[in-house]
């Protein structure tokens, strides 16, 4: 009779344990959406190259970024998208090392609608508090990343005049 008990338990277990890891991927997917979708939204291209940039030598870091930064953290209320962004190009540019991190975000933050001019000013506030060199290191990722998005704009309209035109027809 304690066999069979012990037996009933343990199955009443298993079906209980699968089903909330049945519940915890499903939490996970909805996780992986929200935060896919906030990372197209405010990275775009850039994000998903890093994401990309991962799958042969850690695709976890990946899913983990997608599902915490942008699934939990920043898909929260209390600041708008441009806050967020303009926080994270500050302590980027802080931290001093982290320069493909933060051409990924000074994309985001003009992606979020931050003016040139407002990422700059952002960059030289933090003079006062990472000193100089972090601040020319950032600057200068701030150029790279207009000039990149300056040959992008100018492919687009390049390859936009070169389509042939329609001919509608008259009445």
């Amino acid at each position: 009779m304690k066999v069979i008990i012990n037996i009933s338990f343990l199955l009443l277990m298993t079906v209980k344990v699968n089903g909330q890891i049945k519940s915890s991927e499903n939490m996970q997917s909805e996780r992986f959406k929200t935060g896919w979708k906030k990372l197209q939204e405010i990275d775009g291209e850039a994000g998903e190259k890093v994401i990309e940039s991962l799958k042969d030598i850690s695709p976890d870091l990946g899913t983990y970024i997608i599902e915490y930064a942008f699934g939990d953290i920043y898909s929260r209320d209390g600041l708008d998208l441009k806050s967020k962004e303009i926080a994270v190009v500050a302590a980027l540019t802080a931290i001093g090392n982290a320069q493909p991190q933060l051409k990924v975000h000074i994309n985001g933050a003009l992606n979020t609608e931050s003016s040139i001019n407002e990422v700059k000013e952002v960059i030289l506030q933090m003079s006062v508090y990472s000193g100089f060199p972090s601040c020319i290191n950032a600057m200068n990722a701030l150029k790279e990343v207009l000039a990149e998005r300056k040959k992008k704009t100018e492919l687009k309209t390049k390859s936009e005049k070169q389509r042939p035109k329609t001919i509608k027809p008259t009445d």
